[in-house]
């Protein structure tokens, strides 16, 4: 499989990376990595499985460079620009390319489907800025006839442990918050399975967060 990372310097994308190319189960994913500065993975330029592009999401012509030949394409960058230019670009390009598979990471919040009360109002105040583009991106994804998987983070944390549930759009989120490894690993499932979560929005929390009234970062 060959699998476009799109904004391959985030934090989560970096974990994906590198349980990638460390990990037996994951030995036949070749990666394909946009970044605007290709030199910030420079320990990766010399492997084999590793292609480094050097671009903005914000130009049509970079996101059609890095989906050439792809399977799967992760875009890790959330999309919260008011004309959502990086995901009419993505799906452009995915068209252009013939690829039909994406995972798109997104936010908590878009429907408002957190956990309690005290922290959708916590929430929805703090990201009110960015959860009306985050929303339309997802349903731009949704109208479209791409196989896409919304990716919706709870906030995130840096602990050292993998713990979630995945929730459905129209299901409340199990907590408002998790750690960076446990996003990656959702994500590493569904690259293991493509079919899984196929053309769903899906939440990521970690359910010991049910009950908080803010995060833990």
């Amino acid at each position: 499989m060959k699998l476009a990372i799109l904004g391959a310097h985030g934090r989560i994308a970096r974990i994906v990376e590198e349980r990638i190319l460390n990990e037996d189960r994951f030995q036949d994913i070749e990666l394909t990595l946009l970044l605007k500065r290709s030199s910030r993975l420079n320990d990766m330029k010399d492997n084999p499985r590793v292609t480094l592009i050097e671009g903005d999401l914000e130009n049509e012509k970079a996101a059609n460079a890095a989906l050439a030949g792809q399977d799967m394409v992760f875009l890790a960058t959330v999309d919260t620009s008011p004309t959502n230019m990086i995901t009419k670009n993505v799906i452009n390009a995915m068209h252009a390319q013939g690829v039909h598979r994406l995972l798109a990471a997104s936010s908590i919040g878009i429907y408002q489907e957190e956990p309690n009360q005290k922290f959708r109002e916590w929430n929805q105040r703090t990201l009110k800025d960015y959860l009306p583009p985050i929303r339309v991106e997802d349903e731009m994804l949704r109208k479209s006839d791409i196989d896409f998987t919304t990716l919706r983070f709870a906030w995130l944390n840096d602990r050292d442990e993998i713990a979630y549930q995945i929730t459905k759009k129209g299901e409340r989120f199990v907590g408002g918050s998790g750690s960076r490894k446990s996003m990656a690993d959702a994500i590493l499932k569904i690259v293991e399975t493509p079919t899984l979560c196929e053309r769903e929005t899906i939440g990521i929390a970690d359910p010991s967060t049910k009950d908080a009234p803010s995060v833990v970062r």
